[in-house]
């Protein structure tokens, strides 16, 4: 398992999760600190594409050892991709939460949601 860290160029949210805004498109995820707390992940729940995402709102579940665990959306927008690969290695998730462990693709409705997201020494210091 990965030490924490918290990218820089990711915007976060309250319930732990994270997106990397691209443009008009953002990727989703569970941030380091969601990925410990849940312990092994087993399964991922993915949402189909073209489902409609609510900021604030779960948009799938994360299942681990320990519990299964809703995932909130920190933007609203249309999933555009899925990562198809955690069906076979929800354990991703835990070993690369900001890379390959990628949940979602979303096509933002609503950009100017990113403005209410934490940058990552803000959301660093809800940890504490």
């Amino acid at each position: 398992m990965p030490d924490p860290s918290y990218p820089d160029d990711l915007l976060y949210h309250a319930e732990h999760d994270w997106a990397r805004v691209e443009g008009e498109q953002a990727t989703l995820g569970i941030t380091w600190y969601a990925q410990d707390q849940l312990g092994e992940v087993v399964f991922f729940e993915t949402p189909e594409v073209g489902r409609q995402v609510r900021k604030d709102e779960p948009y799938a579940e994360v299942e681990s050892v320990k519990a299964v665990s809703d995932v909130i959306s920190p933007l609203s927008g249309v999933v555009v991709a899925v990562n198809d690969s955690l069906k076979d290695q929800p354990e991703t998730i835990n070993e690369d939460p900001y890379g390959e462990g990628w949940l979602v693709k979303i096509k933002l409705s609503d950009p100017s949601e990113g403005d209410a997201l934490m940058k990552a020494d803000a959301y660093e210091a809800t940890l504490q």
